[in-house]
């Protein structure tokens, strides 16, 4: 079955409306019907404006890197990039093509 990964882009101490937007951007998710995200923290990280953010630092400031993922069809994808858009300012959002060979919530019987 093929589906769109998006993959979300952001760090810790990102916030949205006073929290934290990884989990905001959970919680719109699933009020949404996307059938399941996740949030993965990277070790390190860098980018053009701020340089590398490491583990291995004293005091990271909560600039690791987050990304936020989820696989579901193109059309509940394109019924989200909007939203996301709008709660993530100038993040990135990548998005990919996949091809699921197994995904009991994605699965359209």
């Amino acid at each position: 079955m093929k589906a769109v990964r998006v993959s979300i882009f952001i760090n810790e101490a990102d916030k949205w409306q006073g929290r934290p937007l990884h989990i905001q951007l959970l919680e719109a998710l699933a009020k949404e019907g996307i059938a399941g995200a996740t949030v993965v923290r990277g070790v390190a990280g860098y980018t053009k404006a701020r340089g590398i953010s490491t583990t291995s630092l004293v005091d990271a400031g909560g600039l690791l890197p987050l990304v936020v993922e989820f696989i579901d069809s193109a059309e509940n994808v394109e019924r989200m990039l909007p939203l996301i858009t709008s709660m993530i300012g100038k993040r990135l959002v990548a998005t990919s093509e996949v091809d699921v060979r197994y995904g009991g919530a994605l699965d359209p019987k």
